[in-house]
């Protein structure tokens, strides 16, 4: 760049040169101002270049900065595989996680099976899974044993009959005394004279221990039936006369008739507001703190706080937790 810059001033004030011999006979006043323009001008060519060549240094930076944020943004990508296993509640909404999560990331492969909460956070606590779904709070021991309680949804639990049923709601004593087999027959609650097929899950469920706790009636239920998912509960109490169960609120259709509790009814804006009291966390418990799981285990719990993740988690019926 400097040899350029020497060569046109050297190139000027050879020009200068021959102007000024042509020019002798006009007197000196004329040759020194023609001079010095000459050198004026050859200054102001130098500038000029000067300012193209920073000109043409700052327009590349930015280019080198754009670079640099793609390098940035390539080295946050997120590959590896996510499991999951536990309740059966959350079915609907482990799915949806995994299939919107996977669509964001494609590098990402997510996976779940539905076993049960217990089963859910026995695999995650032995480290078979990065994820235990539970439909209820952890127990203390399973807390000291290393798993951690991520409250990701709230939901309600509904008590359901068949669709024939002409009672539409129990007071919570009422329900009490039926799932405890002290009252056996429809009669005696407001109903028709037909027995009472009490309908519950197995020992195990997220669904069956949350309802149990808040019922207080932890192992005294007198169940005619136990099922191993939400979906037979539904099946077995909407084919079955007399039937009562309990399931997760995110899966009522009209199949079955969803009874109100002590006037209440089991709705979302019923369960924000605390008058209806069936409802539980949906826990995606880990084994130790998010912070120390997999760069996908943390992307999807963090994922589940933005917009989107909220939005996903209303959409199949859930509650946000505070």
């Amino acid at each position: 760049m400097k040899k350029n810059r020497v060569t046109k001033m050297m190139a000027a004030l050879g020009a200068t040169a021959l102007l000024l011999g042509s020019l002798t006979g006009c007197g000196s006043t004329s040759t020194e101002t023609t001079g010095a323009a000459a050198v004026e001008t050859t200054e102001q060519a130098s500038v000029q270049e000067e300012s193209d060549t920073d000109t043409a240094a700052e327009d590349a930076e930015p280019q080198e900065e754009t670079e640099q944020a793609v390098e940035e943004t390539t080295d946050k990508a997120i590959s590896g595989t996510i499991t999951m296993a536990g309740s059966t509640s959350m079915e609907k909404l482990a799915n949806a996680v995994a299939e919107s999560f996977m669509e964001k990331y494609p590098d990402v492969t997510v996976t779940a099976e539905f076993t049960g909460s217990s089963a859910g956070i026995e695999a995650v606590l032995n480290g078979s899974v990065d994820i235990g779904n539970s439909s209820r709070s952890l127990k203390d021991e399973e807390k000291a044993s290393g798993a951690v309680e991520n409250i990701v949804a709230i939901d309600g639990i509904a008590v359901v009959t068949d669709p024939a049923n002409t009672v539409t709601g129990l007071t919570t004593e009422q329900l009490i005394s039926i799932y405890t087999g002290e009252t056996k027959n429809w009669s005696d609650v407001g109903g028709e004279d037909e027995a009472i097929v009490v309908v519950g899950r197995e020992a195990g469920s997220g669904t069956r221990g949350a309802f149990e706790e808040l019922l207080g009636i932890e192992d005294a239920c007198a169940y005619a039936n136990e099922l191993d998912s939400t979906g037979a509960v539904m099946a077995k109490v909407a084919s079955t006369p007399g039937a009562i169960g309990y399931v997760s609120l995110d899966v009522l259709d009209d199949t079955v008739i969803a009874l109100s509790l002590d006037g209440v009814e089991a709705t979302e804006e019923n369960i924000k507001g605390g008058t209806y009291s069936l409802s539980r966390p949906f826990v995606m418990a880990t084994n130790g703190e998010i912070s120390q799981q997999s760069d996908a285990v943390q992307e999807l719990f963090a994922y589940l706080q933005t917009e989107e993740g909220k939005n996903l988690i209303t959409t199949v019926g859930l509650i946000i937790p505070d």
